[in-house]
């Protein structure tokens, strides 16, 4: 089992390497820009602990860039610490005491997030279709993520009727 965690660690970010890589790599690479990217509405969202209601300018809200920007950040800490614990010899027992506290508490902190994502999905079933299908339906696009909507509609010359769905959808 513990080789089984080590080299599942190791393989993480290969998914993602061979994403922006790859034919679609671009749109990805687009993503990551909108996530890096903040409006003065965004930041006062956050600034508020989620309490201030905003219009979302583009595919993600803030909390998807929150969770995105996380996630990310913590792909790297947990593969930086967990090869510090799993090759241990080759660093001082300072970085190996750091790294278990590092690793172990991160560890907690994505099974938190990703427990209260699932939760979530479940109680918002066109959030969780949309992750299964791949599609929205324009009225959810509208409600959720007008911004990215807007957007879509702008790089198509037609524009889809409200029963349409987007093949495109935000994640949820």
């Amino acid at each position: 089992m513990a080789e089984i965690h080590t080299w599942a660690g190791v393989a993480l970010p290969v998914p993602l390497i061979v994403s922006l890589l790859g034919p679609r790599g671009s749109r990805l690479r687009r993503d990551i820009r909108t996530v890096n990217l903040w409006t003065a509405g965004e930041l006062r969202w956050l600034r508020s602990l989620g309490r201030e209601r905003i219009d979302v300018p583009d595919k993600f809200n803030p909390g998807q860039k929150l969770n995105a920007l996380f996630i990310g950040g913590a792909i790297v800490v947990m593969l930086a610490t967990g090869s510090i614990l799993k090759w241990y010899r080759f660093f001082p027992l300072d970085w190996r005491t750091g790294a278990t506290f590092v690793h172990d508490v991160l560890a907690l902190g994505v099974f938190v997030v990703v427990t209260g994502h699932v939760a979530f999905a479940l109680t918002h079933p066109e959030a969780l279709r949309s992750m299964f299908t791949g599609w929205v339906t324009e009225p959810w696009a509208r409600r959720h993520a007008s911004g990215w909507l807007d957007e879509e509609r702008s790089a198509t010359d037609v524009l889809p009727t409200s029963d349409q769905r987007s093949d495109r959808s935000p994640p949820a």
